[in-house]
């Protein structure tokens, strides 16, 4: 921060104006503040040329010039009497004209007005102030504008780099509460959250449409928040689902300055110290934050997406009042039979919170390169890290065009069972996943697929993606029965006794025979997986929320790989895909240290039942020899049943894995050989073992 020079050293003030209203307050402000010092008082106006490419000003422009200063001179000599000198010149810089005027004059303490000090070049043309602060070898005094004269405080303000616009006050917690049930009340709050007809889906329809005007008139953040319920089919119906998708967030776009502004308070240096340039139009504006193309000053084109001003007061605002509503209504029997309001407020808090953090959204990216690594036609936009904050996050400009644009041949189908196949291996492999693979996140550039937008991801725990092998493994197969048996197991009603069973496992088989039966392209696994959540919503068995997110995921992104690839069987690379699966995991459980370990765990769970057996039949050493021997020989019969138990379980493991092997087309042919050598092995051990025993 520059300080002023001591009281007696200050002995001219210039200031720089436009003639602007916002430009007099500086003009003000600097003329008190060298009356207090009794200081030359010098304004500067610099006229820029209407043709600035030529070096030669024709008569026109020196007749304004003219003009510009009897007028200016009127004025700083009402300012500053016999002290005061105007100065007036025609150039295409004002910035740089200020600065050398500055210097002619030796002045002490160069004012200029904050207008246009939150931009540079081609985002904001009024970029004087930044400017000449970089430039001058004098002290800079930056006033803020938009403060009048009475507001501006010339002993306390030494250099004031005031660059926002005045805070207006957040509304009031109770105001925003009376508008919301207002509206609320509009569309028939009553009849909104009120029992539906079961067998009526029309009703339930008219209901939908109700709650989604009503989050629409209540604005942004209410929009924002039915977009996240639509990813919820356990959370809701399917009528909520569909209408909630349809909610369209009409948010105004951000000014220059706020996007600006929130930048630079990011970045902890002024805006032109990082980027070259800003194109104005932004790329997206949405009820968080809003993006725009830029260029970094080494000339790398980037993307930029900032955070709006407010975006976190009022959605913490908001859901600090649906906090309220849902421990006020969610007791109501009526009510939970259409939504859980505690979960649905739960959830509506975790993804918010989660999409306000950009430092979340940097931490996304760069796990999913880590997922994507092994897939050579799909990529993720690389971050700059540096420039990057909770509110402010730079990327690398993805300068392609949407997938649908990507030119036919072989790169395009590789790129397009890639695609497919890496969401098998983020749902059921990595549990972590992109949850919003629409079209408008997926690009093609460099004959590759990107996937943008991290801002919404899935998370699966090993237990559900243990089912989910099996799952999709039933659906390869075709097996309804084991389907639905997998089914009642990650709902954990697999012992309800309430539960119509058979008619559960009928539904869930036509909706598998329906989808087996499609044609090539609509033979979707997203959408049956989706169809399967509804049933399970119908019986009171939801299946886990990580699921029905990731099954809706699925579904966006086959959609996209059948336009890509319209010949793509999703079941056979679903199908070679889990194959590799379950042979890496049998390779690894073949390990010798694996097997070692599962050895030494079988011999202490053996222990433990021998020990088990002794406590239950009052075996206890001591004088008793004949209690002793017999324990003693109970002990030896489990340890060898133990043993032999032991070479059973590793041969059948060696004779199925040679069948696998010789299955895959991408195993070597001593591998399922080897294993069929070790299986004979293991059983002719047993069978000695057997012999020996009698």
């Amino acid at each position: 921060m520059n300080h002023f020079p001591h009281n007696s050293a200050i002995r001219r003030v210039m200031v720089g104006t436009d003639r602007s209203k916002t430009a007099d307050h500086a003009v003000q402000w600097a003329a008190e503040f060298a009356n207090r010092y009794g200081a030359e008082l010098f304004v500067v106006q610099v006229i820029v040329p209407h043709h600035p490419a030529t070096t030669e000003f024709g008569a026109a422009e020196h007749t304004r010039a003219a003009a510009a200063n009897d007028e200016l001179g009127n004025v700083v000599r009402q300012l500053a009497g016999e002290r005061g000198h105007a100065l007036v010149a025609i150039d295409p810089d004002p910035a740089l004209t200020i600065v050398r005027a500055a210097e002619r004059e030796a002045i002490d303490v160069l004012v200029v007005g904050n207008s246009g000090m939150a931009g540079r070049k081609e985002f904001l043309l009024g970029n004087v102030p930044n400017r000449i602060s970089h430039n001058s070898h004098c002290t800079v005094v930056i006033v803020n504008t938009l403060l009048s004269g009475d507001e501006q405080d010339p002993e306390s303000v030494r250099v004031l780099q005031s660059k926002g616009e005045p805070q207006t006050a957040e509304p009031h917690l109770a105001g925003r509460a009376i508008h919301i049930a207002t509206v609320m009340a509009k569309h028939g709050l009553k009849e909104l959250f009120s029992q539906p007809d079961q067998s009526d889906g029309s009703i339930r329809r008219q209901q939908a449409q109700r709650l989604r005007a009503a989050l629409e008139e209540l604005g942004p953040t209410f929009s924002k928040l039915g977009q996240v319920l639509s990813t919820r089919p356990d959370l809701l119906p399917a009528e909520y689902i569909e209408e909630l998708a349809m909610l369209q967030s009409h948010v105004p776009p951000m000014s220059e300055r706020e996007v600006v502004r929130v930048a630079e308070q990011e970045l902890g240096v002024p805006w032109e110290d990082v980027f070259e340039s800003i194109d104005p139009q932004p790329l997206a504006a949405g009820t968080i934050a809003q993006v725009h193309r830029a260029t970094l000053e080494n000339g790398d084109r980037v993307v930029v997406k900032v955070q709006r001003p407010t975006a976190r007061a009022d959605i913490e605002q908001d859901l600090a009042l649906l906090e309220i509503f849902a421990q006020k209504v969610g007791q109501r029997q009526a009510l939970n039979q259409v939504v859980n309001m505690e979960a649905v407020f739960k959830h509506l808090a975790t993804s918010l919170q989660r999409e306000l953090d950009f430092c979340q959204e940097v931490d996304n990216i760069g796990r999913m390169q880590t997922v994507l690594a092994d897939y050579d036609r799909l990529a993720v936009p690389s971050v700059y890290r540096e420039l990057s904050t909770s509110r402010l996050l730079v990327m690398e400009e993805i300068q392609g065009g949407p997938i649908a644009q990507a030119p036919e041949g072989q790169e395009r189908i590789e790129a397009a069972r890639q695609l497919l196949e890496s969401f098998y291996k983020q749902i059921v492999v990595d549990g972590f996943f992109h949850a919003d693979p629409h079209p408008g996140n997926l690009m093609w550039w460099k004959n590759r697929i990107y996937i943008l937008d991290f801002g919404m991801v899935g998370a699966i725990d090993a237990n559900v993606r243990e089912h989910l092998l099996l799952l999709l493994m039933a659906l390869w197969k075709e097996d309804v029965a084991f389907l639905s048996d997998v089914t009642l197991m990650m709902t954990g009603a697999i012992d309800r006794s309430d539960l119509d069973v058979p008619r559960f496992q009928r539904e869930i088989g036509e909706v598998m025979a329906k989808y087996r039966k499609a044609a090539l392209a609509e033979m979707q696994i997203g959408p049956l997986l989706q169809e399967m959540s509804t049933i399970a919503f119908r019986h009171g068995v939801p299946m886990p929320a990580s699921l029905t997110l990731a099954a809706k995921a699925l579904a966006q992104v086959q959609l996209a790989t059948a336009n890509l690839d319209p010949r793509l069987d999703p079941y056979d690379v679903a199908g070679k895909f889990l194959m590799r699966v379950m042979i890496k995991r049998m390779g690894a459980a073949l390990d010798p240290k694996a097997i070692a370990y599962q050895v030494q765990k079988f011999q202490v769970r053996a222990e433990r039942v021998t020990e088990a057996i002794e406590h239950l039949i009052g075996a206890r050493p001591g004088q008793k020899l004949v209690v002793n021997f017999k324990a003693n020989s109970l002990e030896d019969m489990v340890r060898r049943t133990g043993r032999r138990l032991a070479l059973g379980v590793a041969a059948a493991t060696s004779i199925l894995s040679s069948a696998l092997t010789v299955m895959s087309g991408t195993v070597a042919d001593w591998i399922p050989v080897t294993f069929g050598i070790v299986a004979g092995l293991l059983t002719l051990g047993l069978v000695f073992d057997l012999v020996r025993g009698r």
